[in-house]
């Protein structure tokens, strides 16, 4: 297991839903600040962490700190509380589960609601549930005992589950997707400032809005202000180490086989194969996966920023991905941290990811 789960833990227990996410941005920067060299954020919420100062080539290394949630749309006179989804929801994961308001005045626990089974009729027991199905019960009973609780209409929410560890070095926990990857990058900086790369410097960045960022979120902006020679994006992907899994659509990659590399879509060639070439070199298990249009994280927002930003993606198995118990091996981010910086290290002045 990393040195430092307990900051993973820490991590990945604060609330930090798209759009909301400076709680888990503060635990981030406070972590960093143990060790970079400067550390500093920005107005969207985006924070960044350096070691190297102005050395060239600069690597922006991304991992989005936010993660999918709920935001309160109406709060009715009896004090039930409805409310949309922030990023992607399966509306079955959502029912009959906790949830930690983000009020006003602190967090406010509470309860999702539906109508028992007992009262569905026959026809419409095999109908999915969907979102404006469900309600909050804050254990309220009016509208003015909501509004003293200090929570009113978009509050942002999370589910309640907390992190647990599972056997062996695998861990449970909301929000991996993708504070894991907020976790490894600073990790990564971590290692590069115990042993700093002798031509190149690094730039940590917890990212915010990934979830909902439909035109770049907070990787676009940071990039944009960085001006990276090279990046390097951490996220997650599907393991497909459970039943039913396609991996004739996804690949085979397994909790405990490493870091996952992506090739097509957003990802540079050359910065690809020297990502392949580093894994080889210090003997990191990995495995490779194709994105064919869109990799559907920041490398999308970044790619593209002024006259284009060379590109990286490592990926990390991750099972029931969107739910409140995602799971993955955290060997796997130990491997993603080293690989990181294996190759801010192996860059030199003359390095060009110029295709010819």
């Amino acid at each position: 297991m990393p040195d430092r789960l307990e900051f993973l833990e820490r991590l990945l227990e604060e609330p930090g839903p798209s759009g909301f996410e400076s709680r888990a941005a503060r635990v981030w920067r406070k972590e960093a600040e143990s060790f970079a060299g400067r550390v500093w954020s920005d107005v969207h919420g985006n924070s960044f962490a350096e070691v190297g100062g102005e050395v060239r080539p600069r690597v922006m290394l991304a991992g989005h700190v936010d993660e999918i949630g709920l935001q309160i749309t109406h709060v009715d006179e009896k004090g039930f509380l409805y409310f949309d989804g922030i990023g992607g929801w399966d509306p079955q994961v959502i029912v009959g589960q906790r949830v930690k308001v983000l009020g006003r005045d602190g967090d406010v626990p509470g309860v999702v609601g539906k109508k028992p089974i007992h009262l569905v009729k026959p026809d419409e027991r095999k109908r999915a549930s969907e979102i404006h199905d469900l309600w909050v019960d804050l254990g309220a009973t009016s509208a003015e005992e909501v509004a003293e609780l200090g929570v009113r209409v978009g509050d942002p929410m999370v589910l309640a589950p907390g992190f647990v560890r599972l056997a062996g070095d695998r861990i449970a926990s909301r929000a991996i997707d993708n504070r894991v990857g907020a976790y490894v990058v600073l990790e990564a900086l971590r290692l590069l400032a115990d042993d700093p790369p002798p031509s190149a410097s690094a730039v940590a960045v917890a990212t915010v809005q990934e979830e909902i960022g439909y035109s770049g979120g907070g990787a676009r902006s940071s990039a944009f202000a960085l001006d990276p020679q090279a990046a390097l994006v951490v996220d997650v992907t599907f393991s497909t180490d459970v039943p039913d899994a396609n991996k004739k659509e996804l690949g085979s990659h397994d909790l405990g086989g490493g870091p996952v590399l992506t090739r097509g879509s957003a990802v540079h060639p050359l910065v690809f194969e020297r990502l392949l070439e580093v894994a080889r070199q210090e003997e990191i298990p990995h495995t490779i996966q194709a994105a064919p249009r869109s990799s559907r994280t920041d490398a999308d927002g970044i790619f593209m920023v002024r006259s284009g930003v060379p590109t990286g993606l490592i990926s990390i198995p991750n099972r029931y991905m969107h739910s409140p118990n995602e799971v993955i091996a955290t060997e796997d981010l130990v491997r993603a941290a080293r690989l990181i910086a294996g190759f801010v290290r192996s860059l030199e002045p003359e390095t060009t990811f110029v295709q010819e």
